[in-house]
């Protein structure tokens, strides 16, 4: 009896019926493939007023006082931020930062091929990026602070995940550009992986540290390509294309050629170095847990590249340690990298426990955040003590409830507007805590000014400091003026639970203190 294998009509079918299926996928996928296409083409990129696009890129390329002015002081409040380990204040740099433009810029003329506009996207990126450097060199150079703090050390090697901030930034920005949505966040987004490198960059050069400084800088410079590169893609992807620009000779189109393999090569070579450290440390990790039985694990790796041999530095829990562990790792981690390394490895004995390990290193780990929280809070006496006047003992410090609290002394000249001054400047630094300075019963505003309308921008400044300074002394307020405005102001000063009387007289509004019997 035949079997179907050997039937060569049924065959034949089989194999049709296959090449049917084959071309109906691919005629299914193409056809998917076409709706895609047609859908990118005319609801997106056809929506999209590429020369409206372009001429806002134009000006925001511009090399004028105020881009100028703007980067120096965002690079000089970055710097100061670093200096004090304040990711507040930081935040507080890139807020202010203008570099976006003529980075984005870059991108954009390399898509369509626009030399004079690469040229003064570059101009206006190297003037913006040596006024940053020399400011912050200068403030570093004059500043009795000059230790490399953590926020520091941070910012002076690119890895996976500056490039990944970078990256993401660029995206949001360049699309948010495109379709015209850019704004404030989409500038902190860029500045992120750009402000705090370069005032690193001003500061290894004021120090004279040459591992920071070009550290710094290599992040600075891998964060800027990956982010004019990314702006690159993501405007031919949007259909910009050469033929928006004027017409150019083969000299500068050689030339934006020429800058974009000049910006590719480095990046090439800083993502070759990133992949190698992330592969080196999973590496690292895995030969260091591999001599050690289940159950361990390792509570801190430290990885330094730059030291010759590799640096490398562990700690590690474990249930029955090994004292030739070390050599050992050394010897595999050296040949897994194809490089000399001199490890440290610090082995604490646990349980047997399948647990043990792991509340080991929570337990060392909450040691850790409690030596944290007790320096920040020693740091905060100090300087509470030194705008106070006062010696660091007259400080109230508040761990659990984290409230610091001090009376200042008569400090020569100070009004009551400066000690709040003062106080919020404290407190911008450390967000989660309350912080109180009390202040002398000093001179309150002379003058309280009210429009018609309310009191002016002076006038509700002045109320401000009433309001401010009455809940420190914790005096009532007597305001002394024409009944009309001194009611307004009361009205005010209670909402906010101040203890106001009024004394009807002549002049302009003015608050007092309230004496006997008042």
């Amino acid at each position: 009896m035949a079997t179907d294998s050997n039937n060569p009509v049924k065959e034949a079918k089989k194999e049709e019926g296959e090449a049917t299926a084959i071309r109906s996928t691919a005629s299914t996928f193409g056809t998917v493939k076409f709706s895609l296409l047609r859908w990118w083409m005319r609801d997106v990129i056809g929506t999209v007023n590429q020369s409206q696009v372009i001429e806002k890129r134009r000006e925001d390329c511009l090399l004028s006082e105020r881009y100028l002015f703007m980067t120096a002081m965002s690079a000089g409040i970055a710097v100061l931020g670093l200096l004090l380990s304040s990711p507040a204040v930081v935040i507080g740099a890139m807020l202010l930062s203008p570099l976006m433009g003529p980075i984005m810029g870059l991108g954009f003329a390399l898509a369509i091929g626009d030399y004079q506009w690469l040229k003064q996207s570059a101009r206006s990126l190297a003037w913006g990026s040596v006024m940053g450097i020399a400011l912050t060199g200068v403030l570093v150079y004059m500043s009795p602070i000059q230790t490399i703090t953590p926020e520091i050390a941070a910012r002076t090697q690119p890895n996976l995940f500056d490039l990944f901030v970078a990256l993401f930034s660029a995206l949001a920005g360049a699309y948010a550009m495109i379709r015209g949505r850019e704004g404030t966040i989409v500038g902190v987004a860029i500045a992120t992986a750009l402000m705090p490198p370069l005032a690193v960059v001003g500061f290894g050069l004021a120090t004279w540290n040459w591992t920071v400084f070009s550290g710094a800088l290599l992040l600075y410079v891998t964060n800027l390509i990956t982010i004019a590169l990314t702006a690159w893609a993501m405007a031919r992807l949007y259909g910009f294309k050469t033929t928006l620009s004027h017409r150019q000779t083969q000299y500068q189109n050689f030339m934006v050629i020429a800058v974009f393999i000049g910006l590719a090569i480095p990046l090439a070579l800083s993502l070759q170095q990133i992949a190698f450290q992330t592969n080196s440390q999973r590496i690292i990790r895995g030969e260091i847990e591999e001599p050690f039985m289940t159950g361990s694990e390792i509570s801190r790796l430290d990885v330094d590249f730059r030291a010759k041999p590799i640096a490398v530095s562990a700690s590690i829990y474990t249930p029955s340690p090994k004292l030739d562990a070390e050599t050992e790792i050394e010897r595999a981690l050296a040949n897994r990298l194809g490089q000399p390394v001199e490890l440290s490895l610090t082995q604490f004995q646990v349980g047997t426990s399948a647990s043990a390990a792991e509340q080991a290193q929570l337990s060392a780990t909450r040691e850790s955040e409690e030596a944290d929280a007790q320096a920040r809070a020693t740091d905060l006496a100090q300087r509470l003590a030194l705008v106070a006047g006062v010696p660091e003992d007259d400080v109230l410090i508040d761990r659990t409830r984290r409230k610091a609290l001090v009376r200042a002394e008569v400090l020569e000249g100070a009004t009551l507007a400066a000690y709040k001054a003062l106080e919020q400047r404290i407190s911008a630094t450390e967000p989660e805590w309350d912080v109180e300075l009390l202040p002398p019963a000093g001179r309150l505003p002379a003058e309280i000014t009210f429009g018609e309308d309310g009191p002016t921008p002076e006038g509700s400044q002045a109320l401000s400091v009433v309001q401010w300074a009455a809940s420190r002394v914790d005096l009532p307020i007597v305001l002394v003026g024409n009944a009309t405005d001194a009611q307004a102001a009361t009205e005010l000063l209670v909402a906010n639970g101040v203890e106001v009387s009024i004394r009807v007289a002549n002049g302009p509004l003015r608050a007092e203190w309230a004496g006997p019997g008042e």
